[in-house]
This record gives structure tokens, sequence and C-alpha cells, in this order.
């Protein structure tokens, strides 16, 4: 799964950093080949832990990755501990539980 596939796929929220937005469980619905836009919440991966996908919110671009932060800072490892991340999707809506756009 890289940047340049497209595409829809179901994912799993685990852990407390994207609480309130997102809780641990939450099924989320991500699109494979879209740009992602700063406020966005994205599925990334980190060179540090190239075999872990993680749920955030894209604050910036830096370069061809992004600085990506979590929206529970006390619960969160993310740029601010692993540096910036490739964004392999961009999260569009919940669908479990409470389906809305994200």
């Amino acid at each position: 799964m890289d940047a340049s596939t497209t595409g829809w796929r179901r994912v799993t929220v685990r852990g407390p950093s994207m609480s309130t937005t997102l809780a641990d469980g939450d099924v989320v619905l991500v699109r494979f080949g879209r740009h992602p836009r700063p406020g966005d919440v994205v599925l990334v991966r980190w060179s540090a832990r190239p075999e872990q996908l993680s749920v955030k919110r894209a604050v910036r671009a830096e370069g061809a990755r992004w600085w990506v932060e979590g929206d529970n800072p006390f619960g969160s490892t993310d740029s601010r501990t692993l540096g910036p991340a490739a964004v392999v999707a961009v999260v569009t809506r919940r669908l479990w539980p409470r389906p809305r756009r994200l």
C-alpha cells in the first residue's frame, strides 16, 4: 500500500490518539490516491515504524511528507515524536458507530 494506490478501504482505529474526533474501535472509510489538505484526518506510515499505520490529523506539508498530530496531545505518538509521516490515504467518514463525514 503506497501513496499511488487508489480506491477505498475500511480501517479500524486503535488507541486514544484521535479522541474526541474518533475513539478506539471506530471504523472509518479511507480513500487512497486523494491529496491531503491541512486539517484532514489521514492514514499515515512512519519511516521509523514502516510496519505501522496510524490515523492522525494533517497539520502541514513538509516536502513529500506531512507533519501530523493526534487530536489528543496527551495520548498520541505523532510527528512531535516521530517526525513527518507519509500520508497513504485520507479518512473521509466514520462508518461505525454513528456514521458521519469527517
